[in-house]
């Protein structure tokens, strides 16, 4: 079974693919979609990210094994299953020409009169209304064939119901009043059907119908510009250029050809403005209402890191430790049989390391992969400020700590002592786990 990360921006319709077909193979799903797990702009500019998805656009999903995937349909696919995906060649052709369906038919016009609604386009009455005209001629289609099934292919939902109703989400909730949608009372019973099913809701939440046609608000698109002064500044002289120069067909045409190049990525770049629409203020310190700790982290992580462990290291954390303001926890791997490779095991521990970096300052954590290939198991010794498993002071930190069984322990006992002796030191009976020590990591 599939299990890894999604990395993406908040309300991102092209991740919900993913995550839906998620809900209905079983796959587990991690959703990194905000500070400090995943910054759009940010992160997915880093050269860590870029390595694994070098165009830098998201969806983009890393498999708890290192496998990686970029473009939403390869995504929503690799964690469907064969129901999803269709039983037979003749339904996975279907599936596949929905998919395509969704992305060359659905998305531009969409897309071109959606975006106008939500101040992230500028609006444009003859786009508008081609699109309109584009997106009937898509509504008629699907009605006919809808007209005697209940699902886009066989009896049961598939991606293709999953792509196509993902891509509609936004025209459902801007655009499509019930005079417009009126026509078209197969399409809209099949989209109701989809987005009430618990798999999309779990996703998708309650989807509320248009009741008026969202209109274009010059305010609302001014107010969503700011950092697109300068291109829009750049892009005027053209057109007025273009204006002046009626007179010459050919000049006319190349003219023509050039806004249609520059209007293309302009529309691929929307996702970026959606994410400006879902941005969230900045999360505030979880730790912020603790009092002060005599214990400084810091000062125990820098003995462990240039010091010996078992002779510096180790006393001085005893020494120091404020049971009252800090925490320990053991946590172990829940799904050891799903671990192969050794290197792949790696890959998970340090994968979640990377993705609780904001966590850094208030913990440490000492986590062993014991065994070897296709046996093995991860545990680890955690710190944490306060007296609560940190993972749940802020949903950005959650996106791991479900995999693992956590058990909070006694600083005063002599069970407690040992585990943190030995997994700080990389080294010791390890009753508790039946395996050799094979690799260590540091989270610090």
């Amino acid at each position: 079974m599939a299990a890894g990360t999604l990395y993406t921006y908040p309300e991102n319709w092209r991740a919900f693919k993913a995550q839906i077909a998620a809900q209905y193979s079983g796959a587990r799903l991690k959703v990194a979609s905000s500070a400090p797990a995943f910054t759009f702009g940010q992160t997915n500019r880093t050269p860590a990210f870029l390595n694994n998805f070098p165009l830098g656009k998201v969806p983009a999903f890393q498999g708890d094994d290192g496998f990686c995937l970029f473009e939403s349909n390869a995504i929503a696919h690799y964690l469907s299953n064969e129901a999803l995906r269709g039983s037979s060649p003749q339904a996975q052709s279907q599936v596949i020409q929905w998919v395509s369906f969704a992305d060359s038919e659905i998305i531009p016009p969409a897309s071109a009169w959606v975006f106008p609604t939500l101040g992230i386009m500028q609006f444009n009455k003859q786009a508008t209304e081609q699109a309109k005209e584009e997106i009937k001629k898509v509504l008629s289609v699907l009605n006919q064939h809808l007209n005697t099934r209940t699902f886009l292919v066989g009896e049961r939902v598939s991606l293709a119901d999953i792509s196509v109703a993902c891509s509609m989400l936004w025209l459902y909730k801007q655009v499509l009043e019930p005079s417009f949608r009126q026509p078209y009372p197969n399409v809209t019973r099949w989209f109701q059907t989809c987005v009430n099913q618990p798999q999309f809701k779990a996703v998708l939440g309650e989807v509320k119908l248009c009741e008026k046609m969202a209109q274009f608000d010059p305010k609302k698109f001014a107010d969503m510009q700011p950092k697109k002064d300068t291109a829009t500044k750049k892009d005027t002289p053209p057109k007025k250029e273009k204006a002046a120069k009626e007179a010459s067909k050919p000049q006319e045409k190349k003219e023509k050809k050039k806004e249609e190049k520059k209007a293309a990525p302009a529309v691929e770049e929307m996702d970026e403005c959606e994410a400006a629409l879902a941005s969230e203020p900045k999360a505030k310190d979880p730790f912020a209402h603790l009092p002060k700790s005599p214990f400084v982290l810091d000062e125990f992580k820098r003995k462990y890191s240039n010091e010996d462990t078992l002779t510096v290291a180790v006393p001085h954390f005893w020494e120091h430790f404020d049971k009252e303001g800090y925490s320990i926890w053991y946590g172990e791997y829940k799904y050891p049989e799903e671990l192969t490779m050794t290197f792949m095991s790696c890959n998970l521990i340090m994968g979640m390391f990377q993705r609780l970096d904001k966590l850094r300052k208030n913990g440490f954590a000492s986590v062993i992969l014991f065994g070897g290939n296709n046996d093995s198991s991860i545990s680890g010794i955690w710190v944490f400020r306060g007296q609560d498993l940190a993972f749940t002071l802020s949903d950005d930190w959650q996106i791991d700590y479900e995999s693992y069984s956590w058990r909070k322990l006694d600083p005063d006992t002599e069970e407690t002592k040992t585990m943190v002796k030995e997994y700080f030191a990389w080294e010791g009976e390890f009753k508790h786990v039946g395996k050799p020590f094979n690799t260590g990591k540091c989270f610090k």
